[in-house]
């Protein structure tokens, strides 16, 4: 039995199961959330796991506020082993996830965000599926269960299961999978699991761009892809380090979301507030430079010239879709957007839009 139940809480010698996964939670200023966060995998009766939970709070570390100390007790209670760090100074989110995992020692570990609650059964259902999927991570992307009423058919659309089995994939930003990312936006994963009708215990893999906030490797596919040791290369203010993981991972052992997804958003605030670096974006600048000397004259101009959809997207946020191309054209400009995304975007078919996916599955067909 994974875990002790309540009757057996104040007896002695009982011997805990051996840790098959390692749950990773770093946390920083949110006590509250971190104490759902862990009362969420209290609820969870298997497999055997471990708890690490590392802060890097201004003031006296989260687990020591009464509520997330009270589920830390619990835990305990329930044979689940917990390790607490307290890892100063901050060195960037990356740096902070690479020191969890290198206090990771069972065969799985899983990232889990300290505003994430996972519903009774999740983590079993995770484990299973990269047990029998054979890939290097499985994860679910949490819901936002605010947006339940708001159903958005234009992202959801995008939606790809794994038919057959998950081989490895080359992500990027210019890359069609790209496109997938707006599927893991407020409930979608919720609507979706409703339509195809699962049925309580069934899951299904689907494709990713990636997953943020609980995401489960095998741990030796994520060490041998890199891990987070890029983390030197960014400065400590930044994001998108976990996308940046899996898709070196992704790039070797394949990677899957499953649906349904039991994983809840705790919609706080943010804690990172300045997004102004992004990893894979730093990183794969970093890389292109470093490796394409000997492409030069326009060539190169319009390689570095050239924005990806991505870089467009931050300059249409709030467009009301549909919109045609001088809509587009309207916002990027009032939004500041420099000549080389309104170049871009003017080489687009004046046609309407009816989504952020279908303008950057434009913009790659059109600078590809």
């Amino acid at each position: 039995m994974s875990r002790r139940s309540s009757e057996q809480w104040g007896r002695a010698g009982i011997t805990a199961d051996p840790v098959s996964v390692d749950v990773l939670v770093p946390t920083r200023n949110r006590p509250a959330e971190l104490a759902v966060t862990l009362a969420g995998l209290a609820a969870q009766s298997k497999p055997a796991f471990r708890v690490l939970v590392s802060d890097q709070s201004t003031e006296l570390p989260d687990w020591q506020h009464p509520a997330a100390a009270a589920m830390v007790r619990v835990l305990q209670a329930q044979g689940r082993p917990v390790l607490l760090l307290r890892h100063v100074p901050r060195r960037g989110l990356a740096e902070h996830r690479q020191f969890l995992l290198d206090h990771s020692d069972a065969d799985k570990c899983m990232f889990l965000d300290d505003d994430v609650w996972l519903e009774p059964g999740a983590l079993d259902r995770l484990s299973e599926a990269l047990d029998k999927l054979q890939c290097g991570f499985v994860g679910m992307a949490p819901q936002g269960l605010s947006y339940l009423d708001d159903r958005r058919p234009d992202q959801t659309r995008v939606f790809e299961p794994w038919n057959g089995p998950v081989v490895p994939e080359v992500m990027r930003q210019e890359s069609p999978g790209f496109n997938r990312w707006p599927l893991h936006s407020a409930a979608n994963l919720s609507h979706l699991s409703a339509d195809l009708g699962l049925q309580p215990d069934e899951w299904m893999p689907y494709r990713v761009a990636w997953l943020g906030g609980c995401t489960m490797y095998r741990r030796q596919a994520l060490n041998e892809s890199g891990g987070f040791r890029f983390w030197p290369r960014l400065p400590p203010e930044h994001a998108g380090e976990d996308v940046l993981a899996q898709w070196q991972v992704m790039e070797r052992f394949g990677g899957a979301g499953i649906l349904p997804s039991g994983a809840v958003h705790l919609e706080s605030p943010t804690t990172v507030p300045d997004r102004s670096v992004e990893a894979y974006e730093a990183i794969h600048s970093s890389d292109r430079e470093n490796i394409t000397p000997e492409i030069t004259g326009k060539e190169s101009t319009e390689m570095n010239n050239t924005p990806n959809p991505i870089q467009i997207q931050k300059f249409l946020g709030g467009v009301d879709y549909p919109a045609d191309r001088g809509a587009l054209l309207a916002k990027a400009k009032d939004s500041g957007a420099d000549e080389n995304v309104l170049r871009a975007l003017e080489s687009l078919p004046d046609k309407s839009y009816d989504s952020p996916t279908a303008v950057s599955s434009a913009i790659s067909d059109a600078t590809g």
